[in-house]
């Protein structure tokens, strides 16, 4: 019984960074209907920001904040530079450019940087570990978890309850409709890729934190995270909420109980069997609303 209540708070850890990461995802689908891959690299960026704010001595509030500010500008800054132009081109445009950008992040960060690991410093995030009735409860796990649950209810907050979050929704649902009714698509656009990057940096302060950073570092989350996008249903957030905490039990259920070896693969078996059995993934619906 304690191995699994371990494995419930590990999975539990690890889905709430997936479903941060899917937020950013499912959002950007939601309003412009593009699969933005240059999303796991805001995470690595974020992560570096986190590194960088740590060798300053400072905290993980004051390093965190900067890492939001820093993913915040670029995502906006990405946008505006290489998917504005081509909003009106084909599906397959968008994409191969949401791939460059990818590259074009990973490889000039490895220029500077290099390609090294690079570890946060002990203590950076959590408080260290503590046993309870045989279970081990590592604080960064728990944090990380605590974390996720207070941002994905500010942003349903924001997207449900505030003219800015109505105006994503909006736009997301129809954009010629919203231009008529007096909405910028375009500031909605910026706004979704503004609050999107914002949470994958801070995904990656956490996940920096817990495991490594390095400047390929967001490919395996970054995929993971799409597939829990999909496994909830790709343009909804409730869904990938749901997609990521589920992937993330799922995948260390597989490591704890059959082997650590297939626990990555059962993200893309996961895959597989939503695309065959149902599509829209499970909170996905074949409507309008994608957001």
């Amino acid at each position: 019984m304690a191995q699994f209540i371990q494995q419930v708070i590990n999975g539990l850890s690890l889905g709430s960074i997936y479903a941060l990461i899917a937020l950013g995802y499912t959002m950007i689908y939601g309003i412009m209907n593009l699969i933005n891959f240059a999303h796991c690299d805001i995470l690595m960026i974020g992560a570096y920001v986190g590194l960088l704010g740590s060798s300053m001595d400072l905290g993980f509030i004051p390093s965190t904040l900067m890492a939001v500010v820093v993913c915040a500008i670029l995502g906006v800054v990405i946008e505006k530079v290489a998917y504005r132009p081509l909003r009106n081109a084909e599906r397959i445009t968008l994409l191969i450019t949401a791939i460059g950008v990818s590259f074009l992040l990973e490889y000039t960060m490895m220029y500077f940087f290099g390609a090294n690991v690079r570890n946060y410093p002990a203590g950076f995030f959590g408080f260290g570990t503590f046993k309870f009735h045989g279970i081990i409860l590592s604080s960064d796990k728990l944090l990380a978890a605590a974390i996720t649950v207070v941002l994905m209810v500010i942003l349903q907050f924001v997207i449900k309850k505030t003219k800015l979050g109505k105006a994503i929704r909006a736009a997301s649902s129809d954009q010629d409709a919203a231009q008529l009714m007096g909405i910028s698509v375009d500031k909605s656009i910026s706004l979704t890729f503004l609050i999107g990057s914002a949470l994958a940096a801070v995904a990656g302060v956490m996940y920096g934190a817990m495991f490594t950073a390095n400047p390929l570092m967001g490919m395996q989350p970054g995929i993971k995270a799409f597939v829990a996008a999909v496994f909830g249903g790709i343009g909804s957030i409730p869904g990938a909420i749901t997609g990521g905490v589920l992937l993330g039990f799922i995948e260390t259920m597989v490591g704890g109980y059959i082997s650590s070896a297939y626990k990555d693969a059962a993200a893309f078996v996961i895959l597989i069997i939503i695309l065959i059995v149902k599509p829209t993934g499970l909170l996905g619906k074949k409507t309008n609303e994608k957001v």
